[in-house]
């Protein structure tokens, strides 16, 4: 089992790279997906994040108004670090059921938005980071998702800067350029792990 920790800031395309990679054969644990999961209605990670910051993080049917906790935690450093202290060892205990769970012979790509701000590159056989230039992020972001500048900034300056991630990374995938660009780069990568 080859254990690959993907990253990039928000904006830089991991959601696709994670999509070419299932393609081509990988097991894709997505952190994002899990933290999702972890923190729905009945589970205890719900019931600690309102215990932690009331139940105005609630919707009326009683689900995370993701968008006003994340208005809570990216404009707090405090309040950010309580969120992942309680998220992060739930959203580890799950991926590492799913990674027991692949085959001997998989590569098991890791998709951790946070991976370099957690430190956690040496939990991973490889590191691979999706850049792009935080300008090139910025418009995907307001653009494509219909973010708020200001808010999508905000997000930006809570995650590590991109000098911090390529120092972690022991493949790096551009994804400055349009999307027949990332598709080769992604398979070299690919060839490249199985090879691992």
């Amino acid at each position: 089992m080859v254990k690959v920790g993907l990253t990039g800031g928000i904006g830089a395309g991991k959601s696709e790279v994670s999509r070419l990679l299932a393609s081509y054969g990988a097991v894709i644990v997505d952190a994002d997906k899990i933290a999702r999961e972890v923190v729905e209605p009945g589970t205890p990670g719900l019931a600690a994040v309102v215990e932690e910051f009331g139940e105005d993080v609630l919707t009326p049917d009683g689900t995370l108004d993701r968008p006003k906790l994340g208005g809570i935690v990216f404009a707090d450093p405090a309040k950010l670090r309580a969120l992942n202290a309680i998220v992060h060892p739930l959203v580890g205990a799950r991926s590492a059921e799913l990674e027991a769970s692949a085959g001997p012979d998989a590569v098991v790509v890791h998709d951790v938005p946070l991976l370099t701000e957690n430190g956690l590159a040496p939990l991973y056989d490889r590191v691979v980071v999706i850049d792009a230039t935080p300008e090139t992020r910025l418009d995907r972001l307001v653009r494509l998702r219909g973010m708020a500048e200001g808010e999508a900034k905000s997000r930006m300056a809570a995650q590590a800067t991109r000098e911090q991630r390529l120092a972690v990374a022991d493949f790096v995938i551009d994804n400055d350029g349009p999307l027949e660009a990332l598709e080769p780069q992604v398979r070299e990568v690919w060839e490249r792990l199985r090879g691992a």
